[in-house]
């Protein structure tokens, strides 16, 4: 029986993607709401929450891209000049958010002006991640092997919605994230801005559920034709269930359920993703075996990743159980 490497690959970089999402997707939820955080001692255990963990948490990023580049060239061709505007925000913001993550404890006299920049680096570095997505799924202009579309195709009031939809999500990932991490004022306020998120990221995803079989004949049929439908009901149903169950979480003031629940709905976005898009990573024009890379590159670098992932994933456990437990303003206790 032959092993389909293609598959393979493209489980591995949804795997680095949706890593990436849950863990750097809480810090810059926290970096989206930090303004709404009292100076001083809520904003210092928002920050201490993550110190320890939060530049290993984009380890992720790079694998997925670089693993997109690697594995699927003629998609990285297609998708980056595609969406440049936007991962040029993305980066830029990344790049503000983790200068100000440093310079705001090395240069209080501007503490203020490194509060901004790292608020505004998170939402922008946000709201880009949600816009490509929204940019991939709504469709990329291509003629033969390269992008034919213009400078400013993405931006459609799909991907705003998409982009809106990913705000809301890291916000909800962060307040709960805070609800588990931190204690006194901190984390009552923290309850509170988590059910807010909680209610934005459904309404949002919500949105977006709907839209988004009305952009392609082939989303519809994926989600609404016989038999698919009784496959694909399923996503929506367990939204349902865990969404319920998150809210529930929150009134009774649960502490680590309400962000695993969280996880579980973003794992359950990535889900419907696949629903909507397999197998194809252009959506409509260029399928995963169109865009890989010939199977002896794929051997090679599947053994580096199975060599180097169980020991990044070893790492990152390691990491967080150290600092497991509550955070307060002078660090972790």
């Amino acid at each position: 029986m032959s092993v389909d490497l293609t598959a393979i690959w493209a489980f591995i970089i949804a795997f680095a993607v949706f890593a990436y999402v849950v863990m750097d997707g809480f810090d810059l939820g926290i970096g989206i709401l930090f303004p709404s955080f009292k100076v001083g001692e809520e904003r210092d255990q928002a920050m201490n929450s993550i110190a320890p963990v939060w530049d290993g948490n984009e380890t992720w990023l790079v694998l997925g891209g670089g693993g997109l580049l690697a594995a699927f060239p003629l998609a990285y061709a297609i998708i980056l000049p595609a969406t440049y505007p936007l991962i040029i925000a993305m980066l830029l913001g990344l790049v503000f958010r983790g200068v100000a993550f440093e310079f705001r404890w090395r240069d209080p006299g501007h503490r203020p002006f490194w509060d901004m920049a790292f608020s505004g680096g998170s939402l922008v570095a946000a709201l880009s991640q949600g816009m490509i997505l929204g940019a991939i799924l709504q469709g990329i202009e291509v003629d033969g092997r390269a992008y034919a579309g213009s400078w400013w195709d993405w931006l459609t009031p799909y991907t705003l919605l998409t982009g809106l939809g990913t705000v809301a999500g890291y916000a909800l990932l962060g307040t709960t994230w805070l609800v588990w991490k931190t204690e006194g004022s901190t984390q009552a306020h923290a309850y509170r801005l988590a059910l807010r998120a909680t209610l934005a990221t459904l309404l949002l995803l919500g949105a977006v559920s709907l839209y988004t079989p009305l952009l392609d004949a082939r989303y519809w049929e994926r989600w609404f034709a016989m038999p698919n439908v009784l496959f694909a009901a399923q996503v929506p149903l367990l939204t349902a269930i865990i969404a319920g169950f998150l809210l529930w979480g929150l009134k009774k003031k649960w502490q680590a359920a309400p962000f695993l629940l969280s996880l579980g709905l973003f794992l359950l976005g990535m889900a419907g993703l696949g629903v909507s898009m397999w197998p194809f990573v252009v959506p409509d024009v260029v399928t995963i075996w169109d865009a890989a890379a010939p199977p002896r590159s794929q051997v090679f670098m599947l053994i580096g990743v199975g060599l180097t992932l169980p020991l990044i994933l070893a790492y990152t456990g390691w990491a967080y159980w150290v600092f497991r437990g509550k955070v307060g303003s002078e660090g972790y206790h």
